[in-house]
């Protein structure tokens, strides 16, 4: 599949939105339990720290937003997290396994050096063992499990803590 990684834009918001909510519906791959709406991802977008990166991966042949990746700084409320970033992955339930996180990454990890960062750092849900493959592959490193971090639909899910130096 061709594709354009790109800066994401407020009008992306439905987009997006259309890729989130079915996976915070499957109940299986993300810790996120409440439906998005587009406004709310809009704005979001629109109140991206100056640090923030997030961007689309867009089929080049219809336009089509297939996957997003978006990273923000650790902690404002302190410098001495400045350097380190809190990123979320996320591809179309229907377009998994075909290389978009890839290129997710490689615009991310590029454009995250050029505004300071130097270390990712993320969860991802223990049960998601495709999700932290993927993270592994990218040159993530497991430094912890978060027990009993979530609690979806009355079960308790661990998250398995990962960072990435840049």
């Amino acid at each position: 599949m061709e594709l354009l990684v790109r800066e994401a834009q407020p009008d992306d918001a439905e987009a997006i939105v259309g890729i989130i909510n079915p996976i915070i519906e499957a109940g299986l791959y993300t810790a996120f339990d409440t439906p998005f709406t587009v406004e709310a991802e809009r704005k979001y977008i629109l109140d991206l720290p100056q640090r923030g990166l997030f961007h689309v991966a867009v089929r080049r042949h219809d336009q089509k937003i297939v996957g997003f990746q978006s990273m923000e700084p650790f902690a404002t409320y302190t410098h001495a997290f400045d350097h380190v970033g809190v990123l979320g992955t996320y591809v179309d339930l229907s377009y998994r396994r075909q290389g978009i996180a890839m290129r997710l990454f490689e615009l991310t990890f590029e454009a995250a050096r050029r505004r300071g960062y130097e270390k990712i750092f993320t969860y991802v849900r223990a049960d998601n063992q495709a999700a932290l493959g993927t993270y592994l592959n990218q040159g993530f490193q497991i430094i912890g499990t978060a027990r009993r971090q979530a609690k979806i639909n009355g079960k308790y899910v661990d998250e398995i803590i990962i960072e990435r130096l840049l």
